[in-house]
């Protein structure tokens, strides 16, 4: 009689019993993570889970990527890349007080001037303080996690989340979208969270702040292992991009219309949702509702710091659409921050990259909303005024927005004898140079451009993820490259040698290689709008650089740009221009940017230039689904050309003329040879294409790596061009 050892294959038996243990076990986690309905005992569970184990351990081809045993861990990384989002994950505006709410509702009915308040159906739900995130579904089968990261790009966590327990590694029911991207909030269960700190201690190990915290480190592991020894949660709050398999015929509407009916169908589906949630009839019935919530906040099983409304029918979001960072549709309710008193040991003055002066109070440590608070913020020199608050007065602290510590006023009746009111600092406190206002302004400046606490700070901002993001390049290594005299300005950075680096303390041979190695490969990469973050213009983000590096093309042309042609980009103010204009107008600005070139760190892009053009498709004959190669650059420029209205520059032309991809679409799919995906994207986007979230008709190029998946075919089938990383290579290089 043979055994599962000495067999080969599996028997049909075999099989068979896999895949019923297979759906088994899928049943009972849902019935123990989702619903709390447990139907057998845990050793009954674990039976069943040993018994599949075995099958797939003596015949792995009976593994799949959803099996209930894969969700253990084990994959190790060695970082966490970065993705994309398909539809950028926003932020919600925040609202206070009913008169927060009242305006919300008056700017609805603007919007929407056919329907009155009372005609409006609104979805609520408690929102929950955890670790925002994404799921990507694709023909029901999970492939992909994002954290939510900028709201734009979030790090890739599939194997962390593939552990969490109540995350459905195969969708339930038949109604399934072919591409399903669901949004919600991975969490840690105030009981599980205090059973962990538990552990910790008894294990001697770092207890956590908050559930907060525990969650958000946990899913960014690099050992999927840990990330499966927390008690995580995901709960689902919404979805990003839906497709269904019948829309590309175009014959079949999409069934959710209404945000109940998608929370409803993602339940179905076999995810969790928050406990409470609702829909309420007319604008008056919202604010008591959160009401009511803000006051069993604390009974709730999870923490939450607020409620969420969103308009209920897609149709009036879709409508309303979305500003820069937020939807017009959708607002978030904030509870009032929790209080504690403590007393106020000192106040001291920080620096900031802008050569801002904030006062931060010293406080006696105090916990504060599960959180222990031993300094805060006091904003500037009139809100000390105003709260009159001095050193040693007892004093009220919250968390503003539940996140950062704030001294709200003191407490009066408990003022100590001899306390004087606090003088601001007159002169700075880093270098002693006489601090200033600028007009409007509250704040006091630093004005001196060399003080040694603004280079620092705008050295450490310049190698952050805000910055050009300097892998391994912390804020512990710039203070030690300053205080050893290395770095005096951003640009010292990559003047920085073997030899430099040896003479530090715990700085190793191969530390010091891979520093260099981050540094050079910072500078290489480095594109137009990244740098244009990392210098720290005031008022400029990421949007804004983008915005000014599309428009001007270059460093030379944007310092020498007027007002007037600021003003006229896109999302750019008076505000803003007269910002980007100071900033290169300051001898010391002006000279670090020379060092900049001479270092070669100067990127370039094609400046826009606006003109009609027509949609890219393959030619008569052209193959869509196979992938171009540099053999056929002739009919890539044909693809580019032959609409007559754009061809690739040659290299007489000026760059600045015409961007070489303006006005074309692109999209990645499957991992590319060479290349990081961001990579791609940020030259794609530097010669003036657009990189889109999705395939649909407007798409005019898809670029496919190893395993494209599901993209692939709907592009073949819509007659768009594919590329190899190759191709896409030779058409950048024109």
């Amino acid at each position: 009689m043979n055994t599962m050892e000495n067999q080969k294959e599996p028997t049909a038996a075999q099989k068979a019993r896999a895949q019923e243990l297979h759906t088994v076990l899928e049943h009972h986690i849902w019935r123990y993570h989702v619903l709390d309905s447990p139907e057998i005992t845990d050793a009954q569970y674990d039976a069943l889970f040993h018994e599949l184990k075995a099958l797939e351990e003596a015949f792995p081809g009976l593994r799949s990527a959803t099996s209930p045993t894969q969700r253990v861990g084990g994959a190790v990384l060695g970082e966490l890349p970065s993705m994309r989002h398909t539809l950028p994950m926003y932020s919600l505006d925040n609202l206070f007080a009913p008169a927060d709410w009242n305006e919300f509702v008056a700017r609805l009915q603007r919007l929407m001037p056919a329907v009155h308040p009372a005609a409006m159906d609104f979805w609520l739900e408690p929102k929950m303080d955890g670790l925002a995130m994404e799921l990507v579904y694709e023909q029901g089968q999970l492939v992909r996690a994002l954290t939510r990261g900028d709201g734009e790009t979030g790090e890739v966590v599939t194997e962390n989340i593939r552990t969490i327990r109540n995350v459905p590694l195969r969708l339930r029911g038949e109604n399934i979208p072919e591409i399903l991207e669901v949004r919600g909030e991975v969490i840690i269960a105030r009981q599980d969270f205090s059973r962990l700190n538990q552990r910790q201690e008894e294990e001697g190990k770092k207890t956590f702040a908050n559930p907060r915290n525990a969650a958000a480190g946990s899913v960014r592991q690099l050992d999927s292992r840990i990330t499966a020894s927390r008690p995580l949660r995901f709960i689902a709050y919404g979805v990003g991009q839906v497709e269904w398999q019948e829309t590309l015929e175009g014959n079949v509407a999409d069934p959710w219309d209404t945000q109940e009916a998608t929370m409803q169908a993602l339940g179905t589906a076999g995810f969790s949702l928050a406990e409470g949630a609702t829909v309420c009839h007319g604008a008056e019935a919202v604010v008591p509702w959160l009401q009511a919530l803000e006051a069993q906040r604390h009974s709730m099983p999870y923490d939450i710091d607020g409620g969420v409304v969103k308009l209920n029918r897609l149709d009036w979001q879709e409508e309303l659409g979305f500003t820069a960072r937020a939807p017009r549709f959708a607002v978030a309710w904030k509870f009032a921050a929790e209080q504690a008193q403590t007393t106020l040991l000192d106040i001291q003055v920080q620096l900031g990259r802008t050569g801002v002066l904030t006062p931060v109070a010293v406080l006696e440590p105090v916990e504060v909303g599960g959180v222990t608070v031993d300094r805060a913020t006091l904003h500037n020199e009139d809100q000390i005024a105003a709260k009159d608050v001095r050193v040693g007065d007892t004093v009220i602290v919250q968390r503003a927005g539940d996140v950062i510590p704030e001294v709200v006023a003191p407490v009066l009746e408990k003022r100590p004898q001899g306390a004087v009111p606090y003088r601001f600092p007159s002169h700075c406190p880093e270098c002693g140079t006489a601090v200033r206002q600028v007009a409007g302004e509250v704040a006091w400046r630093c004005p001196n451009a060399g003080c040694p606490a603004v280079l620092r700070e705008g050295v450490k901002y310049f190698a952050s993820k805000g910055g050009l993001d300097i892998s391994g390049l912390g804020a512990r290594w710039v203070e030690l490259f300053i205080a050893n005299g290395l770095v005096r300005t951003a640009a010292d950075l990559f003047r920085l040698d073997m030899k430099a680096l040896l003479s530090l303390e715990r700085m190793g041979e191969k530390s010091a290689s891979n520093m260099l190695e981050a540094l050079e490969a910072a500078r290489v990469k480095a594109t137009l709008p990244r740098l244009l973050c990392a210098l720290g213009i005031r008022h400029v983000g990421e949007q804004t650089a983008k915005a000014l590096a599309r428009q001007f093309g270059s460093l030379d042309a944007l310092q020498n740009a007027t007002l007037g042609a600021l003003c006229a980009v896109p999302d750019v103010g008076p505000e803003v221009a007269g910002a980007v204009q100071d900033y290169f107008s300051q001898p010391a600005n002006k000279a670090l940017l020379e060092d900049f070139r001479s270092l070669d760190l100067w990127p370039v892009m094609a400046a826009k230039k606006p003109r009609p053009v027509a949609a890219v498709r393959p030619q008569a004959g052209q193959n869509a689904g196979q992938a171009i190669s540099t053999t056929q650059q002739g009919s890539l420029f044909g693809l580019l050309g032959a609409q007559g209205t754009q061809q690739i520059p040659t290299e007489q032309e000026d760059a600045s003329e015409a961007a070489p991809l303006e006005g074309k679409t692109f999209l990645f799919t499957g991992s590319l040879p060479t290349l990081k995906r961001s990579e791609a994207e940020a030259m794609v986007e530097e010669a003036g294409g657009e990189v889109l979230g999705s395939v649909s008709k407007k798409l005019d190029f898809l670029v496919v790596g190893e395993a494209p998946g599901s993209k692939l075919a709907k592009a073949e089938k819509l007659g768009i061009a594919v590329l190899s990383e190759e191709a896409l290579l030779a058409l950048l290089r024109g």
